[in-house]
């Protein structure tokens, strides 16, 4: 079948959809314009056998006609519940024909984003320790290589997370082992490590001293960070990132806020779907695998929680959290 998939376009398979359902249609409409063009030739053909009879009889002819009458709505009925059965079943079919074609684009696609993400951070790691290994540097340089490579360390790091929890979570292997934890310093812990890999990008971070929360801390820094790398990739290098914690009582409420071009309201929902990323693939240039934002939605409805994006105005996007306490 993923063979057969290469193979085909869905421009191809689009086309002779269509084709197959028109074809359908057309002769649905011919079997029912047989069916009343035959029931008005035996209408006709008896209640002229009725004329030529020598004891007309008034009440075969009404016999006659009710029958007639009979048989043009009982093919109405059968034609117009044929239509909708096949009308429903074109709709279920091409939505789950489209669904089907675009998980394997969006699965080939993050293959290739995979590679791409894998390939890089270890390029440049070995590329730091070789040049490290073949010069002689000062301090200085010697720092700034290192800090390199720990970056592209922690991003390797970070993607072979995603990938397992995102295949733990989904099969169910995982098991959520919930304690309670400063929420506050976890965040504060985060947005520390975002400014030692970027310490040229500004963060603002503001949250209570102290919100104690009941539940899976390393899975929920790992939420944080997904968001925070997702505002660092999407935001100018000149603009801040905040990071916001509230304690609403009952629940919390975690925002990272970002001043880039913002998310278009037809996707807001769609960013949140497995393998899914913003804009062309052909033409795109941010890195990513479609697998943050995924995860973390999985992550937090373990929490009894919900996630979700707003714009940022003027422009750019929020993304919220709400945790239960």
């Amino acid at each position: 079948m993923r063979k057969l998939l290469d193979r085909i376009s869905f421009r191809l398979v689009n086309y002779m959809y269509w084709f197959l359902l028109c074809y359908l249609l057309a002769a649905l409409a011919w079997w029912y314009f047989e069916l009343v063009q035959q029931n008005n030739l035996m209408y006709a053909l008896q209640k002229q056998q009725l004329s030529l009879s020598v004891s007309g009889n008034a009440e075969l002819l009404d016999k006659i006609t009710d029958e007639h009458t009979r048989n043009a709505k009982q093919y109405i009925g059968e034609g117009l519940t044929f239509l909708v059965i096949t009308i429903l079943g074109a709709v279920f079919v091409y939505g789950a024909v489209r669904r089907q074609f675009r998980f394997h684009l969006q699965q080939k696609n993050f293959m290739m984003a995979v590679t791409h993400e894998l390939k890089t951070p270890i390029a440049v790691t070995k590329l730091s320790l070789e040049t490290l290994r073949r010069h002689k540097l000062d301090e200085a340089k010697q720092k700034e290589i290192l800090s390199n490579a720990i970056n592209e360390t922690e991003r390797l790091n970070a993607l072979c997370n995603n990938i397992l929890l995102s295949s733990q979570l989904e099969s169910g292997g995982y098991t959520l082992t919930p304690h309670e934890f400063d929420f506050s310093n976890m965040a504060l812990k985060a947005v520390k490590e975002f400014q030692n890999r970027y310490p040229a990008r500004s963060f603002e971070f503001n949250a209570p001293d102290s919100i104690y929360f009941n539940g899976e801390e390393f899975l929920l820094q790992l939420v944080l960070s997904n968001l925070i790398e997702n505002a660092v990739k999407y935001t100018p290098p000149t603009n801040s990132i905040n990071i916001n914690l509230l304690d609403c009582g009952s629940s919390l409420e975690l925002s990272v806020s970002d001043l880039g071009s913002g998310i278009p309201e037809a996707e807001k929902k769609k960013i949140f779907e497995k393998f899914y990323r913003l804009g062309d693939e052909m033409k795109r240039s941010s890195k990513g695998t479609g697998l943050g934002l995924f995860l973390s939605t999985k992550i937090i409805q373990d929490h009894k929680g919900r996630i979700y994006v707003e714009d940022n105005i003027p422009h750019g996007s929020i993304f919220k959290i709400i945790l239960p306490k």
